[in-house]
């Protein structure tokens, strides 16, 4: 009986302790927690998409194709330059590029 009720007591712990839960709308960040850093003048496409926030397949493929073209970005701002990444893209993901 006293496994029983730690278990329950740990449950109610855990609830407690992770009280969000993602809508249908929502999909949560599984790197939540974690400082992300990625480097827009050296990742590719697939490290683009998986660590930048609101980037997906095309997008980290555009910022490739860009930097191609027309060499290293300078700050996190030229990111704007690129096709799709606005203003609001760039401040959610502020934190984790890095040149």
């Amino acid at each position: 009986m006293k496994h029983h009720l730690s278990s329950i007591l740990f449950a109610v712990l855990l609830a407690v302790s992770f009280p969000y839960v993602a809508t249908a709308n929502e999909k949560p960040d599984k790197y939540e927690g974690i400082e992300i850093t990625v480097n827009i003048n050296t990742a590719t496409a697939d490290e683009l998409a998986t660590l930048l926030v609101g980037v997906g397949t095309k997008k980290a493929q555009a910022i490739v194709d860009y930097r191609s073209a027309n060499g290293e970005f300078r700050t996190p701002d030229d990111l704007t330059k690129v096709k799709g990444i606005g203003p609001s893209l760039l401040e959610k993901n502020q934190q984790r590029i890095k040149l």
